[in-house]
């Protein structure tokens, strides 16, 4: 009996040093300078984090964007910086903001028709298209008046698995 009261409190004494050392803490996720690693370490994510330590708008991105023919290598440096970045399916996504492109909204995949464009076709009952400017720029529906009522014409955009415009998205090779 003697034997096992030692051994007991031995373990015990084992198990109280330990703990004095604490427990190992989970190591801190690598810092990512380069936007390519970064993404094939976080898989997706909508928006570069804290993981993320490099500069905003990459070298490397601006780079892939022209090689892929998405900006042109002729325009100013700061047109071609006019763009964005994320990360979908372990892989560099970007989307120029150019003609007023809705980068970063989602899309916008409802056939109710809001207030704005109700009022237009109030005013405008036969007006072949709703703009862009009534509509919303994320809408992926093309809309028109129809005797005073919006009414969707057909679908012109897709969203990605994200929920984003896919058609503005471009998958970056480094």
């Amino acid at each position: 009996m003697k034997y096992r009261v030692c051994s007991i409190a031995s373990l015990l004494v084992v198990f109280v040093l330990l703990g004095a050392c604490g427990t190992p803490s989970p190591e801190a996720p690598a810092p990512y300078s380069d936007p390519f690693a970064y993404c094939a370490a976080v898989g997706t994510v909508d928006a570069p984090d804290e993981r993320y330590t490099g500069e905003a708008m990459p070298a490397a991105v601006l780079e892939a964007l022209v090689r892929q023919g998405v900006v042109s290598a002729d325009a100013p440096p700061e047109f071609q910086k006019n763009a964005v970045w994320r990360c979908m399916d372990v892989q560099v996504w970007a989307c120029h903001f150019g003609a007023n492109l809705p980068c970063q909204e989602r899309a916008d995949m409802s056939q109710t028709p809001t207030a704005e464009m109700e009022e237009f076709c109030q005013s405008n009952p036969s007006a072949e298209v709703i703009p862009a400017a009534v509509t919303g720029r994320a809408t992926v529906y093309e809309w028109k008046c129809s005797e005073g009522q919006p009414v969707v014409v057909r679908q012109v955009f897709g969203a990605d698995a994200q929920g984003f415009l896919a058609d503005f998205w471009f998958e970056l090779r480094p």
